[in-house]
């Protein structure tokens, strides 16, 4: 077992590694063999609806997947009834500890679309069980999770891992990388990241002084699984269907649900890593509780590689537009992002992108798949003939993630990659939830300037009977 006093005092242990626990999780590791690119992936889904319904309309419509299994807190109420009649045929649970027990040795694959909380027990006890794991972003809620997930992928190479960044497999990614090799994109030195619509946000109290009152049960819903390792808490409406991830105790915020779709290239190709500073520089309707209205935080990133070093700062909240170079022009909203049970993403004066600063030239760019363009116009078009052909993806992200179950491709979102993202946006949730600066050592991984944040690091111990999913 490995406990919080372990995982601090190992963090300390400078590059030496991490010595986290060992000896397998609850099951003994079978691993499906490799096949080949016409076999179909035998798959079990968890999270059936809402996000869980898109993303098992994207496998299906590969052609590439067979349903054995279906898992939901939900199983039977309104929002998980058409995947349900989709596919009469599968086993049916509530809880996925129960289906990893009793149909765990009928699939290969998990797709996990659950919320952020419960991506961690889900996605280690998958890897322990030998399943190749799917998971939407972000990978984990806390520093401590991402890092576990990590090491537990890495242990396992036979395991293929994808986390649902659907821009890693369209063309931002092979634009950033083409532009990165010619050279186009060099000496990045700043990142303005922004995300200022509507989509995320409640209107609660933010005087708030407790968390929200008990409130009856529906009744198809499996409480004490959902909650899963989180302390406990009485139901309440506010906590559920999407209204989650504004909550610390569950969500990551703005920054965890759309940082990835926006970041997850430049971090990626310009080799980040950790930051070495994170501050919040404003927060409106700061609380205990919930995320605030709208904020400001800085991530300073070390110099790398003969790299400059680059500072990124995260804009989101109605009211709290970044600033705007000369040029800028109108600011597009990629037709991919997915609806939620939330509605649509609205069109708004500035829709959710990014800003890239070089020493030479400014990019624009959207989230998800939307690509970059310079700014302003005249250089765009002065640059346009040194711009090199992108080669177009060979793969969407749920075909990569099932053509590398069979040992065709490669993933291009594995835990190893998206975990590092992950604990970006984590530290950053530590500022926001602590309103301050925080001073992070990327070497030892440790907050030097605040032993609270430090011991938040591995988050509040697990649940009685949730500890063991924190071995590896």
């Amino acid at each position: 077992m490995v406990t919080r006093r372990d995982f601090l005092k190992t963090m300390s242990m400078a590059s030496a590694g991490l010595a986290l626990g060992t000896g397998d999780l609850l099951h003994a590791q079978t691993v499906s063999p490799k096949k080949g690119r016409g076999d179909k992936v035998k798959i079990a889904y968890i999270g059936i609806g809402n996000r869980g319904e898109q993303i098992i309309e994207d496998f299906a419509r590969t052609g590439m997947v067979e349903v054995v299994a279906l898992c939901d807190v939900d199983m039977g109420a309104k929002h998980t009834q058409k995947i349900m009649a989709k596919y009469p045929k599968a086993k049916q649970f509530r809880d996925f500890r129960q289906m990893f027990d009793k149909a765990g040795n009928e699939f290969d694959a998990v797709a996990i679309a659950t919320p952020d909380h419960s991506h961690f027990p889900i996605s280690m006890l998958a890897l322990a069980s030998g399943k190749h794991v799917y998971v939407e972003k972000p990978l984990a809620r806390t520093f401590y999770e991402a890092e576990l997930l990590m090491q537990a992928a890495l242990k396992r190479p036979n395991l293929v891992t994808q986390v649902g960044n659907q821009g890693h497999s369209e063309a931002n990614y092979f634009q950033f990388k083409a532009w990165m090799d010619a050279g186009i994109i060099k000496d990045v030195t700043a990142i303005t990241a922004h995300m200022n619509n509507p989509r995320r946000w409640h209107k609660w109290d933010t005087n708030i002084y407790k968390l929200p009152s008990g409130q009856q049960l529906p009744k198809d819903l499996d409480w004490d699984t959902w909650l899963g390792v989180t302390p406990y808490h009485e139901y309440n409406k506010d906590y559920h269907l999407g209204q989650w991830r504004c909550w610390y105790d569950f969500g990551m915020g703005a920054l965890g649900d759309w940082g990835a779709h926006i970041l997850d290239t430049a971090h990626e190709f310009l080799e980040l890593g950790l930051p070495y500073e994170v501050t919040m520089q404003y927060a409106k309707g700061h609380n205990d509780y919930f995320f605030p209205y709208s904020s400001t935080i800085l991530f300073r990133f070390p110099q790398r590689k003969g790299m400059p070093p680059v500072d990124i700062t995260w804009y989101d909240g109605l009211d709290n537009l970044p600033p705007i170079p000369a040029g800028y022009g109108v600011s597009g909203l990629d037709p991919n992002i997915p609806v939620t049970n939330q509605g649509d993403t609205p069109k708004s004066k500035l829709n959710p992108g990014k800003i890239i600063y070089t020493k030479d030239l400014i990019f624009k760019g959207g989230s998800h798949g939307s690509t970059l363009s310079i700014i302003p116009e005249e250089k765009a078009k002065e640059m346009a003939d040194k711009l090199p052909k992108v080669p177009k993806s060979p793969s969407n992200h749920f075909e990569n993630f099932l053509l590398a179950c069979n040992g065709i491709e490669k993933t291009r979102s594995p835990f190893e990659i998206n975990g590092v993202l992950s604990q970006v946006f984590s530290l950053g949730v530590m500022a926001q939830r602590l309103n301050t600066q925080l001073f992070f050592d990327p070497r030892t991984k440790q907050i030097t300037n605040n032993e609270f944040a430090n011991a938040m690091l591995a988050g509040l111990p697990p649940r009685k009977g949730w500890d063991e999913f924190y071995k590896l």
